[in-house]
């Protein structure tokens, strides 16, 4: 008999299982890339005078700019409130796109996003 360790097509079991496998993770990280696409994250800056809503798709999707943060003599101010208030809400999207990701690919940590 075979001293290699298959007998007959008893080895395609496990072949059939580990595509079985990687068919779920791709049905599983598609649903969670979804997940992440209807995100809407609010970022602020300037004690909520800026507040952006970044959503999962990774568009802005509303911007508030309170009057008293337009100065028109000191427009780097603004722009800085913008940029830290969409800084805010990238870290959040991130922390919740690692942990979306992380649940449909049982916590194995993926070298780019999917």
């Amino acid at each position: 008999m075979a001293k290699n360790g298959f007998r007959g097509m008893g080895g395609m079991g496990n072949m059939n299982n580990l595509v079985a496998q990687a068919q779920k993770m791709q049905r599983d990280m598609t649903a969670a890339q979804d997940k992440v696409n209807e995100l809407r994250l609010e970022g602020t800056a300037g004690g909520d005078k800026v507040k952006l809503t970044l959503g999962g798709d990774q568009k802005i999707y509303s911007l508030e700019i309170a009057p008293e943060v337009c100065d028109p003599e000191d427009t780097e101010m603004l722009s800085d409130l913008i940029l830290a208030a969409y800084n805010n809400a990238r870290e959040q999207y991130q922390a919740k796109y690692d942990e979306i990701m992380g649940q449909a690919t049982g916590g194995i940590k993926l070298p780019f996003n999917f």
